[in-house]
């Protein structure tokens, strides 16, 4: 008979350059090794005219994308539970998401 380990107890913590931002753009980059989340704002001056300002990326592993994933997709379920459906607005030809 084997003995389960108890969880290890998580503590999160921020580092001094810990910042929080807004972006209404994320752009995905896949390799063999990683993936690359770049997170930018979306100016759209004109209606023929869309200025995409990235301000972080952060690579994660193929195994961390895939937890994101599954995470993203709980929460998602969730809010929708409680608040109802999120509605995709269909975009213009040649507006990047």
């Amino acid at each position: 008979m084997t003995s389960q380990q108890p969880a290890p107890k998580i503590q999160l913590s921020t580092t001094p350059d810990y910042r929080e931002n807004y972006a209404n753009s994320v752009q995905v980059r896949v390799n063999l090794w990683d993936f690359l989340l770049l997170f930018g704002r979306i100016n759209q001056a004109t209606p023929d005219s869309v200025n995409i300002q990235n301000f972080q990326g952060i690579y994660v592993s193929p195994q961390q994308a895939k937890a994101l994933l599954n995470v993203l997709q709980q929460n998602v379920n969730q809010y929708e539970t409680a608040f109802g459906e999120i509605r995709l607005e269909p975009h213009a030809p040649g507006v990047v998401q």
